[in-house]
């Protein structure tokens, strides 16, 4: 299910047309009224797990206040203004629904911004400590500011009670939060935090898109009959949505070229142009009684304005803030210590000829070379190392609700990864050096050598099986990381991996 649910958030942008699509079918040949009880429930599928995830503790850390500050600014004063005047002149006629779609376009306005802010700033290589700060912020003031913001803009448009409004939001935004603190706070005690944040937090994910989804359905459902009788209505409602977008793309472009460096612009953009729309989406649908379902329908269509203008812009994002200047230590990090006197280990039956020595420069892999290059002088075997630099295209793509790789040039991004690759060869090829030195003071001949170094992209559990198996390796040996009984009995997700994928034995040596 866990695999299904993967899938589905990374191809939000026809998931989402495609659950309509369904919803409007299932409303339109049945009564979908029934379908009113499983509001409250799917909005809090599709809310908690994104609070789960939400890293609060960053909000202290950094002094980016200048730019916290304009980003806010933007949020609550620019952003609110350019949706009411927006619904304004858009969304005018007799009927009804078109109050309603302006006050549905007022609070995407009002609701920044969603946990989808961070992923696409890092996938565009910007400022993502801060993106986590615009998401706490931007979260805590809209859930505030909302029922006072709709009641001052749009009170003369549609009866808003405030009170109702707070009550919804401690419900769907509040106590979530509090659960998702919780939460995280027994999982990293219970598991430790890093194989919560490796394995266990990034299951959540998945399941608010589930709820996105269903949300999408049950709104478009509910007004099937309607939106049948008057198709012009989805065209009316797009009309606003795309120039609300390209105006704040315009605008926030060019204030970021103006006052801030490359990573904090392009964390400023997201800030602002990813709104919460599921939190607009569960106050819609929970604030507003029956009017809520149309409403909803202009926040569940902004979801593929929203995915789609965010691929496109990511595209283009050198063209406008500069290429990012790739540092040395992101993309390895290596520690000056010394090797530690190598251990003796036992005779071995099999004839080893080629070692593959898996490292990812930690201390662990550090205590591993030594069996590396003992076995490897004891059966005079070739000694290789490899190290796997993870390709930044699939790393992001799970957390932007949209199969990345088919939305970006991929010429591009091979590019970036060779640059990735070749500077992480020159790092590793100098610590070759330093390790060679090293091992030479306790084993003479050490087969180890800077000239037999392999470095990747891509996934480091299918890059190190492939190599071993491809090049005819006899042993594959590396390090893991051993801090708790859970991980110990996981052994390490990396080196876990290895060893049930490969066909070629592999030695784990844990530290001292």
């Amino acid at each position: 299910m866990l695999k299904t649910l993967s899938y589905l958030q990374k191809n939000m942008v026809w998931a989402i047309p495609i659950s309509m699509l369904f919803g409007l079918i299932y409303g339109y040949l049945f009564n979908a009224t029934p379908l009113k009880q499983f509001i409250i429930p799917v909005t809090f599928i599709m809310v908690y797990p994104m609070m789960v995830t939400l890293s609060v503790k960053t909000v202290f850390k950094g002094r980016d206040y200048k730019l916290q500050l304009i980003t806010q600014v933007i949020n609550f004063i620019f952003v609110p203004l350019l949706v009411f005047f927006i619904g304004k002149i858009f969304l005018t006629g007799a009927d009804p629904k078109f109050a309603l779609w302006a006050v549905g376009l007022f609070l995407i306005g009002v609701l920044p911004t969603s946990g989808m802010t961070i992923s696409w700033t890092g996938f565009a290589k910007g400022n993502k400590e801060a993106a986590i700060k615009m998401v706490v912020f931007g979260l805590v003031i809209g859930s505030l500011a909302a029922p006072i913001f709709t009641k001052i803009f749009m009170g003369a448009t549609i009866e808003v009670d405030m009170l109702h409004m707070f009550k919804q939001i401690a419900i769907f935004v509040f106590f979530p939060l509090f659960m998702g603190l919780i939460t995280q706070f027994f999982g990293m005690k219970k598991y430790g935090k890093k194989i919560w944040n490796e394995k266990i937090k990034p299951q959540f994910p998945p399941f608010s898109a589930l709820g996105v989804i269903m949300i999408a359905f049950l709104a478009m459902s509910l007004k099937a009959k309607h939106i049948v009788a008057n198709p012009g209505d989805i065209i009316i409602i797009l009309i606003p949505l795309v120039i609300f977008y390209l105006i704040s793309y315009i605008l926030l472009t060019i204030t970021g070229r103006l006052l801030f460096k490359r990573e904090d612009a392009i964390a400023m953009v997201f800030g602002v142009v990813m709104r919460d729309l599921s939190i607009a989406l569960a106050i819609a649908m929970t604030a507003f009684g029956k009017e809520g379902m149309t409403i909803a329908l202009l926040i569940s269509l902004a979801y593929i304005i929203q995915i789609q203008t965010a691929a496109w812009y990511v595209k283009f994002i050198d063209v406008m803030f500069g290429k990012p200047k790739i540092k040395a230590e992101e993309v390895v990090e290596i520690e000056k210590v010394s090797v530690p006197e190598f251990e003796k280990v036992t005779s071995m039956v099999v004839d080893v000829k080629k070692i593959l020595f898996a490292t990812d420069l930690s201390q662990t892999a550090r205590h591993a070379v030594k069996y590396a290059c003992s076995i490897g002088n004891k059966y005079n075997a070739q000694v290789h190392a490899i190290h796997v630099v993870p390709d930044v295209l699939d790393e992001y793509s799970s957390g932007t609700g949209i199969n990345l790789s088919s939305s970006m040039d991929k010429k591009k991004w091979d590019e970036f990864n060779k640059k990735n690759i070749e500077t992480a060869k020159g790092l590793i090829h100098e610590r070759m050096k330093l390790t060679s030195q090293k091992v030479l003071e306790e084993i003479p001949h050490c087969p180890l050598s800077e000239n037999r170094t392999i470095v990747l992209a891509g996934n480091p559990v299918d890059q190190i099986v492939k190599t071993a198996q491809d090049n005819n390796f006899d042993l594959i040996i590396m390090g893991t990381h051993g801090h708790g009984k859970f991980e110990e009995m996981m052994i390490g997700s990396t080196a876990s991996g290895v060893i049930l994928k490969s066909k070629v034995p592999v030695l784990v040596a844990r530290p001292s």
